[in-house]
């Protein structure tokens, strides 16, 4: 059995015992470590089982205090610097609160982290699922599923796992790398994302509300949809057969009424608009003619171009300078059928082309038209009328499709 107490002070056999000899050998007598080696070890803690603290500060002569193992996890730590402190199992006896520093060589399993600094987190399906960061930075972030709200994440990492959401409010996502993985969501609404990358992975929702995402190089799946909003994309590289950009249609117009029709607030993105017509007659012979214009609205000269009608037996052909203008023999009641197309040639001079065929359905006459025309703005308003600008449309209809 292992000693215990150790005794400086001894009687002699059959010797006199004296109190100062009684005393001294109580204050002499040392507690060996074995009073607590020998003890049965607990395997397992239950809350309410207690401990025996030495309270700091406390003279020598101070008794020890009892507390609960509730009460030792459940926050009684004051703040502290914990410099290697790995915690492998659940952290079940409450939650930490206060500040704590974690420093670099700590791995924390699982938990909840309110405020604080963790250099490297790693969360995958050994350590963890889902990393909550509600104010504070991570250096690197491999993980699940991840979710900052106000802190920074340096580099995100995903190399064969699924980052289900991630969101950015108002903080920064300066790298988020995706290898062969899959980004499902991620938001950013005034937060900047310097560098989004993915080589062979999927992201299925990008959202940029008014933040900014640096640069996007990446190979678009399926119904992957860049949304024109007021966030900003830096770069985007998108392989031709991945992306789907569909015309954007506008609401058809029934040609019925009044001497001209408008199209406005075409968006300033738009490089191609394609107009169609069907059944369009009016209550007089004068031509039809197509102009557009900028915000400040159409223009009515410097039209470039030249436009020829066909009958059964004639040919007549007219250049144009105050509008894209169509000569096709017009007759009160003719109805006109056709497809036009209005494509930017150079965005910084504002300069478009115009061209397409029409075809009247209660007559042979048909017509080919070509030209162009600069603007003094972004173009953002497209009209048809007629050359005379007083004959009334009296029936058809009218629309117009535009893409970027």
């Amino acid at each position: 059995m292992a000693t215990i107490l150790n005794r400086t002070t001894t009687f002699a056999t059959n010797g006199t015992v004296t109190a100062a000899g009684l005393h001294n050998l109580i204050d002499d007598t040392a507690i060996y470590a074995g009073l607590i080696t020998t003890q049965t070890e607990l395997t397992t803690v239950g809350t309410a089982d207690q401990i025996l603290i030495a309270v700091g500060g406390v003279s020598d002569t101070g008794a020890p205090r009892r507390a609960t193992v509730q009460n030792l996890f459940d926050d009684a730590l004051t703040a502290g610097t914990f410099v290697n402190l790995n915690l492998t199992g659940a952290l079940t006896y409450g939650t930490a609160a206060g500040t704590r520093l974690v420093s670099s060589n700590a791995t924390i399993t699982t938990g909840t982290i309110t405020t604080g600094v963790i250099p490297t987190l790693t969360a995958g399906t050994t350590i963890s699922t889902a990393a909550n960061i509600t104010n504070g930075t991570v250096q690197t972030l491999t993980a699940s599923t991840a979710s900052i709200t106000t802190g920074t994440v340096a580099t995100l990492n995903s190399t064969t796992g699924t980052i289900t959401n991630l969101i950015s409010t108002t903080g920064t996502v300066a790298t988020l790398n995706s290898t062969t993985g899959t980004v499902a969501t991620l938001n950013s609404t005034t937060g900047t994302i310097t560098g989004l990358n993915t080589t062979t992975g999927t992201i299925t929702t990008l959202n940029s509300t008014t933040g900014t995402i640096g640069n996007l190089s990446t190979t678009l799946a399926g119904d992957f949809t860049i949304s024109q909003g007021t966030g900003t994309i830096g770069t985007a590289k998108v392989t031709p057969t991945n992306l789907s950009q569909p015309f954007t249609s506008a609401t058809a117009v029934a040609s019925t009424s009044g001497t001209a029709i408008d199209f406005t607030g075409i968006p300033s993105w738009v490089k191609r608009i394609t107009v169609s017509i069907s059944g369009v007659s009016t209550n007089g012979a004068s031509n039809l003619r197509f102009r557009i214009g900028p915000v400040a609205g159409v223009e009515t000269s410097g039209y470039l171009g030249a436009t020829t009608g066909f009958g059964t037996t004639t040919l007549s052909s007219v250049q144009f300078t105050d509008g894209f203008d169509l000569n096709d023999g017009a007759s009160s009641g003719a109805t006109r059928n056709g497809v036009f197309i209005i494509s930017l040639l150079n965005s910084s001079t504002n300069l478009w082309s115009f061209a397409g065929t029409m075809g009247q359905s209660n007559s042979v006459n048909t017509c080919l038209v070509g030209g162009s025309k600069p603007l003094a703005g972004v173009l953002s308003v497209v009209r048809m009328t007629t050359v005379n600008g007083t004959d009334t449309f009296d029936a058809g209809n009218i629309n117009i499709m535009y893409e970027g």
